[in-house]
C-alpha cells in the first residue's frame, strides 16, 4: 500500500512513528488516499497525519508503508514489562481526555513506567488500569484529583472517600504495589506506601482477567482492562493479537 502526494510533505521521524505534515497554504491541490493506521490531527492550514510508515529514498513524492509487524500476543501477565513508551502513555491520555495538561499527562506516565519497572509490573496494565479506575482522569464521585489515588484505594463510600497521597510518585507507587500483591508473591523492592497491602491475599489475580471478582466486583472488570490496553496499543500502530 502507499500514499501518494500532488506535493511531497515534509517529514519528522518520532522513534518508530513517523509524522508528516501538508500545508494547505503552501500548495492548490492534495490528492491523498489512507488506508490503515492514520490519525489524522487538524490545526488550521495544517494537518497532520500520524501513521507507521517511511519516506522511501527517491520516492519522488509517493510515500511507501513500512511493512506492518508481527502481531504480539497480548500480555495478560501482571508481572512483567511494558511495551509503551513515556510519551505514547501521555498521548494516550491527552486523546481521551482533552482536559488534561501535557505536563501532568507526561508526569502520571514517566512515573508509572518508573514505579512498575522497579517493582517488576507491567506498566501498561497498570496505566490501562488507572484510566480505567479514575475515568481516564476525569475522577468524579468520591475520589477527586488532589488525593492523588488513581486506583480507588480505599474508596468504598460514605465517609471513605479513600486513601489521600502527598504526590502524583506516591499515588503511583501505592497503586504499583498493591497490583504486585494481587499478582505475585514477591517482596516488594521499594518501602512500603500502600496503606491497604497487608489486607491482599498474595498471588491471587496473576493475571489482569483475574482481577474480575477480585480487586473489582465486575465479573467484565478484566475485559474492560483489555479493551483500554487494545486502544493503547493500536494509538501507536502496535500490533497485537488477542490469545484465543
Amino acid at each position: 500500500m502507499s500514499w501518494k502526494f500532488d506535493y511531497v510533505p515534509k517529514i519528522m521521524q518520532l522513534r518508530k512513528v513517523f509524522i508528516f505534515y501538508v500545508d494547505y497554504s503552501d500548495m492548490t491541490t492534495i490528492k491523498l488516499s489512507l488506508k490503515q493506521h492514520v490519525f489524522p490531527i487538524f490545526l488550521g492550514s495544517i494537518s497532520l497525519f500520524v501513521a507507521s510508515c517511511a519516506l522511501a529514498p527517491h520516492s519522488k513524492g509517493k510515500l511507501m508503508a513500512v511493512p506492518e509487524e508481527k502481531p504480539r500476543l497480548l500480555n495478560e501477565r501482571i508481572m512483567g514489562e511494558g511495551l509503551l513508551s513515556q510519551n505514547d502513555l501521555a498521548s494516550f491520555l491527552l486523546v481521551t481526555n482533552g482536559d488534561i495538561e501535557n505536563d501532568y499527562a507526561q508526569e502520571l506516565a514517566i512515573n508509572y513506567i518508573r514505579e512498575a519497572r522497579y517493582e517488576g509490573v507491567n506498566s501498561d496494565i497498570a496505566f490501562a488500569q488507572m484510566c480505567l479506575e479514575t475515568g481516564y482522569l476525569r475522577f468524579g464521585n468520591l475520589v477527586t484529583k488532589e488525593m492523588n489515588n488513581f486506583c480507588g484505594l480505599g474508596s468504598i463510600g460514605g465517609d471513605q472517600r479513600g486513601e489521600v497521597f502527598q504526590t502524583v510518585q506516591l499515588g503511583v507507587r501505592a497503586h504499583i504495589q498493591h497490583l504486585k500483591a494481587y499478582a505475585s508473591t514477591e517482596d516488594l523492592v521499594g518501602e512500603l506506601v500502600d496503606p491497604r497491602f497487608k489486607w491482599v491475599r498474595r498471588g491471587l489475580a496473576p493475571t489482569f482477567k483475574g482481577l474480575a471478582g477480585t480487586w473489582a466486583a465486575d465479573p467484565l472488570y478484566g475485559e474492560k482492562i483489555q479493551s483500554i490496553l487494545l486502544r493503547m496499543y493500536k494509538l501507536v500502530g502496535q500490533p497485537i493479537s488477542v490469545p484465543s
